[in-house]
């Protein structure tokens, strides 16, 4: 399979991969939606504790990590080659034991049937084919196997507020990183999991609240709507 060298539009991983771990940048404050996002993934997933889980797209590894200090058995997987030396290095010094592999979504270097679990996060509106995504990720998880994702809308609002808001004028998330053209209406991505073998399929708004004014802290809320970002899990049959 001939996977396209170049996965994102515009935003180079690569060259941007030593901010992952680096506070006050664009790229670190993808680190403060892992609490909410679990928060979501824990109703459905009583004990983490000894289970085996991929991370398609885990960048520096934040979601590797959060997923391996709970005492999952983790690997992650990452088209850019930087971001995965960063991931290592990091794990490395915070005493974590993940295996981390540099590789494509469309083309996953697993066996049949390896996962538990499988976490896509902040990653489906980027990929090259969004249909051999789904099908690897169900052919790598287990019968029954859970994939846990969020990812964005595409409408006339999540243009505004993703591009022309966070991106030109906010500057909360880094200029160049979403093209509109990919993002994925969920009723898109609900008909692909059905297509491709998943059922039990979960949706929720996951959204964006902007700063706490006193601590600066991210707030990102898990709700109804659904009309900008969304959150949710299925099972593969």
């Amino acid at each position: 399979m001939q996977i396209p060298k170049k996965r994102f539009d515009y935003y180079d991983y690569n060259l941007n991969a030593d901010q992952w771990w680096k506070e006050d940048t664009n790229l670190h404050t993808l680190y403060y939606f892992n609490k909410p996002r679990f928060d979501f993934f824990d109703s459905y997933v009583s004990n983490w504790q000894g289970l085996k889980a991929l991370d398609v797209g885990c960048g520096g590894g934040f979601t590797c990590e959060f997923m391996a200090n709970r005492g999952v058995i983790v690997s992650g997987i990452d088209p850019s080659l930087n971001s995965i030396q960063v991931a290592q290095e990091h794990a490395s010094k915070s005493g974590l034991k993940i295996d981390y592999k540099h590789g494509f979504a469309e083309d996953l270097p697993y066996d049949d049937n390896s996962f538990d679990i499988v976490t896509c996060v902040d990653v489906l509106e980027h990929v090259a084919d969004l249909n051999k995504v789904i099908l690897e990720i169900n052919r790598v998880l287990k019968p029954n196997g859970l994939f846990l994702f969020d990812t964005i809308n595409r409408n006339f609002k999540s243009r505004a507020i993703m591009i022309w808001l966070l991106e030109n004028i906010t500057k909360d998330i880094a200029c160049g990183s979403h093209d509109w053209r990919k993002f994925i209406k969920p009723k898109e991505l609900l008909d692909l999991l059905k297509t491709h073998g998943f059922t039990d399929v979960a949706i929720k708004g996951f959204n964006f609240k902007g700063r706490d004014k006193k601590t600066g802290e991210i707030r990102v809320r898990v709700d109804e709507d659904t009309s900008v970002m969304y959150i949710g899990k299925a099972v593969k049959v």
